[in-house]
């Protein structure tokens, strides 16, 4: 499937559901925000929200360091 990731289109298989994305992308540790075609997506509805070629998902995720 056709998805538009962060900017970059990239084709995944086997995934129905952003809960599918971010297991994917070996996100499920990380504490992420996902926007899914302009609307931010709760965590807990990951597994509930499936996705369709072309939808636009942006993932954000935080990055720990200091001094």
């Amino acid at each position: 499937m056709n998805l538009l990731i962060n900017g970059q289109e990239r084709v995944l298989e086997g995934v129905q559901t952003l809960a599918d994305v971010v297991s994917h992308f070996g996100l499920n540790e990380r504490i992420i925000i996902i926007e899914h075609n302009l609307n931010i997506v709760p965590r807990d509805l990951y597994a509930g929200t499936r996705v369709q070629a072309g939808d636009k998902i942006e993932i954000v995720h935080f990055v720990g360091g200091g001094f």
